[in-house]
């Protein structure tokens, strides 16, 4: 468990007690205290112990040197972590010729399974003229806008028109009528919302709107659970989510 000792380090570690099938033999975070059980290094280089697949819930500092050790023992890699720079997403794509290694926008298996669904919607439902929109509420803290994981979701019903569709965040600026091919997004920032996001198919007397709420951030710790078991033994090659819910 890369980055054990943070918020989700430790929420994963909670999950994993409970599972028969899965264990984490070592933790690595600059935090060296061993606080569930196993041992705690400074580096994955340090770390004696074997090991199946590392999952990496860390920050973007810290990701280099994983992806590096990750090459270097020919180890899987889930990696959670977000914000990546392009250098370092070439560089996941560079270790994934070397390792498996899975990377995804959004680790929660609803959300995925989401993002299968609202293409479907989309060849069908836009293919019927229905404008597409996207809504998505976060915290208060949350400094991007919009979420990626909204991102992901106008990339996937785009990419089931064909890529014809362009994206609009803010129409404060503009005074004309809709374009029939834009994809709005919305953002809606305040409290302590965790994660919501209402893709909406509007057409001429129906509308159709698929939603997904996230109650708790231990919905992405589960989803990273699950990758790591789908990941270990794979080929070297680039994963996501998606290939975890078949």
């Amino acid at each position: 468990m890369h980055g054990c000792n943070g918020a989700m380090g430790q929420t994963i570690a909670k999950i994993v007690e409970q599972e028969a099938d899965i264990q984490i033999v070592a933790g690595v975070d600059l935090d060296t205290e061993e606080k569930n059980g196993f041992p705690v290094y400074p580096s994955l280089r340090e770390v004696a112990a074997e090991a199946d697949v590392v999952v990496d819930f860390s920050c973007a500092q810290a990701v280099d040197g994983l992806l590096a050790d990750c090459r270097e023992r020919r180890l899987p890699v889930v990696v959670c972590t977000t914000g990546l720079s392009k250098e370092q997403i070439a560089g996941l794509e560079e270790t994934a010729r070397e390792t498996a290694v899975l990377r995804s926008a959004n680790m929660s298996l609803g959300v995925n399974t989401l993002l299968k669904l609202v293409a479907e919607a989309a060849r069908v439902l836009a293919g019927a003229g229905f404008d597409m929109e996207i809504v998505e509420k976060h915290h208060d803290q949350k400094l991007d806008a919009p979420s990626g994981t909204a991102l992901a979701l106008a990339d996937s019903m785009n990419r089931a028109m064909d890529d014809g569709y362009h994206y609009i965040y803010d129409r404060s600026q503009r005074r004309q009528k809709r374009d029939k091919k834009e994809i709005g997004i919305s953002a809606v920032r305040g409290g302590s919302i965790v994660g919501e996001h209402d893709v909406i198919f509007a057409g001429k007397d129906e509308v159709v709107i698929f939603s997904h709420t996230a109650y708790s951030k231990a919905i992405f710790a589960k989803g990273a659970v699950e990758a790591a078991k789908y990941l270990a033994g794979k080929e070297a090659g680039l994963y996501t989510m998606a290939d975890v819910i078949g």
